[in-house]
């Protein structure tokens, strides 16, 4: 995914702020359910921090690389 809609966006933001779970989906790798914490730039690429909530792992996920982001209801 080149570039997030502004609904994926939408749903990105509404999640940090709320501390509600998505559903990031990257290439080649299968789906992962996290907690959205910040979003940021790094050298020029945006970048989900976000926390398993099973786990309590961390982990950073670049928005380039995506396929799909889904809210979990």
């Amino acid at each position: 995914m080149a570039q997030l809609t502004h609904e994926q966006y939408d749903i990105l933001e509404r999640a940090v702020l709320n501390g509600t779970r998505v559903i990031l989906r990257r290439k080649g790798r299968r789906e992962n359910i996290v907690i959205p914490l910040t979003l940021r730039v790094i050298d020029g690429r945006e970048v989900v921090e976000a926390r398993n909530p099973t786990t309590g792992h961390d982990l950073k996920v670049f928005l380039d690389e995506l396929d799909s982001i889904e809210l979990v209801k």
